[in-house]
């Protein structure tokens, strides 16, 4: 038998992981349309991701979702169902740290007893997700700093000052962050299967991997 490597970017040792974990995503499927969003950190932050995978990585995360979640709230007074993969690189595989996330099109009122479904022909405004993913990814950010729980490259070694890092973070923030929302994704589970596998990079036999 052949040895297994494990590593959990290689395709043959992941594939069924991959197939698995898709399958267990779909057997959760509701009868309802879905949105398909993405949070994107700007490259200057890259760096340091690299330095901080797992700090920065679970910031990500909890960024992307907590905005979804209280654009939910406020918005719907409901609370949205949220699947959220990460992709560390872009097609041309240079380092690019963005977050998919397959988002319920309503959600489950705020007390419980019903369900509030979201128009189909928008979600929530860009321009306000990225507002608010934007700061909440700077202010998680400067508690890490503010713990000294961040470890920083050689390159950049002079971000260790305080002075320094709130400048250089104040200048990323000034400028707008991509933040991408699509239309309904189709009710049927080949369709979001589909879908799916795309985000994920399973192999799918109608699934174009250019998307």
């Amino acid at each position: 038998m052949p040895n297994s490597c494990g590593n959990r970017h290689c395709p043959s040792c992941q594939k069924l992981n991959s197939a698995n974990w898709l399958e267990q995503q779909v057997d959760h499927l509701l009868p309802i349309p879905y949105f398909h969003d993405v949070f994107t950190l700007p490259h200057e932050f890259n760096p340091l991701i690299q330095y901080n995978q797992q700090q920065l990585y679970s910031l990500l995360f909890s960024s992307a979702t907590a905005t979804l979640l209280q654009f939910g709230r406020n918005n719907l007074k409901a609370t949205l169902g949220i699947t959220a993969v990460l992709h560390t690189w872009s097609q041309n595989m240079l380092d690019h740290y963005h977050l998919h996330c397959v988002v319920t099109g309503g959600g489950l009122s705020l007390d419980g007893k019903s369900w509030v479904s979201l128009s189909p022909e928008w979600q929530f405004p860009v321009k306000a997700l990225s507002i608010v993913f934007r700061a909440k990814f700077r202010d998680g950010l400067m508690n890490l700093f503010e713990k000294g729980q961040l470890q920083f490259p050689i390159s950049e070694s002079g971000l260790s000052d305080p002075i320094r890092f709130t400048r250089w973070l104040r200048g990323i923030c000034r400028r707008k962050w991509v933040v991408y929302t699509s239309g309904l994704l189709p009710v049927h589970k080949r369709s979001w299967r589909i879908c799916v596998a795309t985000l994920t990079g399973s192999p799918s036999p109608t699934a174009d991997s250019k998307h």
